[in-house]
């Protein structure tokens, strides 16, 4: 309840005569609260009167997972709704639950209740690929929340204030609805063990149409902030979703189709929910936004007396007005996302960034009085080879001339983070059937360039474990076939290059 107290936004309302729903975001309180989607679907659950909404994460150690507002254990609530933005976290959902104590197994038809709650998941995960945790829910949320998910919600409430319907009942209704994925209601079909397709029940619509949200009055927003996140106590504001670049390797950038822009009224009254306390600022979808809009939306902030903050930025689209404001911000990091190690892969993948840009953006940067430079590329993409590796390490050796220069002349170098990404093909993507690397290509590259990489001073490499990209790979893109496995897991605490234990044989 500390943790509560020092929270900004946070809702409590009494549960009589409402529906109340366990918001779980399965990984702890720091990374929930830096998620921007977890709490807009928080704001605009509240905001209907028939409906209670509380977040739930994943504890820190084995115990009863509780409802943040309330305190009250996950198995009292009638509905959850687990936000699932990470195929990493898919056993972290099925932790919690069995935690939860929570069956894996309900009775088909019976009423939604406490004791047999409502199993809902949503989130950017859930509609790339639902299937390694479709035998554990009766229902996933296509596309974005403000595209109908309060009123599929009301509509449950009001069925309970009259009488409890069934899963089956009201699955077979939801399942009519855009959006509305129902498992159940999809037997997938195979032969000699290679996936064919799904036979739909029921009357069930294949394929399940995603919904997006076609324009915001007020652009999404952060609804409440707290100093124990990563992004501390910084106001996120959406300029947009999607993403006009159709970088060839990124799944939001197509399940988001089409991009959109939101307009700058909408994104001016999102800034105006901004608490008076609150001067920073964090603007999500710069990579979309036109060079002149962000400097109009950067003289603003600028006259507001706001610092601005963002997760990486355009390296061809740094306005003066843009740079002003990283200057007055005091912005010391920041991130530009080559993606591809070589000008041949950036083509590839249809990032189209010159060196020139990269070099040129780096140095703005810097000049700027940025004296931490992030630089994200990814390795593993299809058709990679040494060469377009050495060109990463040259890449880099020329950004640090370039900034040195400026380092230099104020008496002060800056360092260069190189943050490297295994590639992992994602499904809806133009590379969704390439081939993954493999863990051992993937950590021979690595030490290639984490050895060219070594006698370059104020360079650090950073880099994520192939394990984890391989196993995350399989999620993307695997099937319920998945799902024991990921059962097991969940159980035993063991991870995927574990087996389980052995089961114990009969006695003779």
């Amino acid at each position: 309840m500390k943790i509560l107290h020092q929270e900004k936004g946070t809702i409590k309302k009494k549960w009589r005569s409402r529906l109340p729903i366990a918001l779980v975001f399965p990984n702890s309180y720091t990374l929930g609260m830096s998620n921007l989607g977890m709490q807009l679907v928080y704001g605009l659950l509240n905001q209907q009167q028939e409906l209670v909404c509380e977040r739930v994460f994943l504890p820190g150690q084995p115990a009863m997972p509780r409802s943040e507002e309330s305190g009250r254990p996950l198995s009292d609530f009638p509905v959850i709704l687990a936000a699932l933005s990470f195929e990493q976290d898919y056993v972290n959902l099925l932790r919690l639950l069995l935690m939860a104590g929570i069956a894996e197994q309900r009775v088909p038809g019976s009423p939604v209740s406490a004791a047999n709650p409502l199993l809902m998941a949503g989130g950017v995960a859930t509609f790339i690929n639902p299937e390694p945790l479709a035998p554990f829910f009766d229902l996933f949320w296509v596309g974005e929340a403000e595209a109908g998910l309060a009123s599929l919600l009301t509509g449950l409430a009001a069925q309970l204030a009259t009488g409890l319907p069934g899963h089956h009942d009201f699955l077979l209704a939801a399942s009519k609805r855009p959006g509305c994925y129902v498992p159940s209601l999809y037997e997938p079909q195979q032969a000699d063990g290679v996936f064919q397709g799904y036979q739909a029940l029921a009357g069930a619509p294949l394929p399940v149409a995603k919904v997006i949200c076609a324009d915001m009055e007020t652009a999404g927003h952060s609804q409440l902030l707290t100093p124990h996140t990563e992004f501390s106590d910084l106001f996120l504001t959406e300029l947009g979703r999607g993403c006009s670049r159709g970088c060839r390797f990124c799944a939001a950038g197509f399940v988001y189709r089409p991009p959109r822009l939101w307009k700058g009224e909408a994104i001016v009254k999102a800034l105006a929910q901004k608490d008076k306390g609150c001067q920073r600022v964090g603007l999500l979808g710069m990579e979309m936004a036109k060079p002149a809009e962000l400097g109009q939306l950067a003289t603003r902030l600028n006259a507001e007396n706001c610092s601005l903050s963002f997760s990486s930025l355009r390296a061809d689209a740094l306005t003066p007005e843009l740079v002003e404001l990283l200057a007055q911000s005091g912005l010391k990091s920041a991130a530009i996302a080559p993606d591809g190690s070589s000008e041949r892969l950036r083509r590839l993948i249809n990032k189209n960034l010159s060196r020139e840009d990269i070099c040129l953006a780096a140095e703005t940067l810097v000049r700027a009085g940025v004296m931490n430079l992030k630089l994200y590329f990814m390795v593993g993409l299809p058709t990679e080879e040494l060469d377009d590796l050495a060109e990463l390490v040259t890449l880099v050796e020329e950004v640090k001339a370039r900034i040195d220069v400026v380092g230099r002349q104020r008496g002060r170098l800056a360092t260069i983070t190189v943050s490297l990404n295994s590639f992992v093909p994602k499904a809806w993507t133009p590379f969704q059937y390439v081939a993954f690397a493999g863990v051992k290509i993937l950590r021979q590259r690595i030490k290639w360039l984490r050895a060219n990489l070594k006698g370059v001073a104020n360079v650090r490499l950073k880099v994520d474990k192939p394990d984890n990209a391989f196993f995350q790979a399989v999620l993307a893109r695997g099937d319920r076939r998945l799902a024991p496995a990921l059962l097991s897991m969940a159980r035993t605490g063991r991870n995927w290059r574990r087996p389980p234990p052995p089961t114990a044989s009969p006695p003779a």
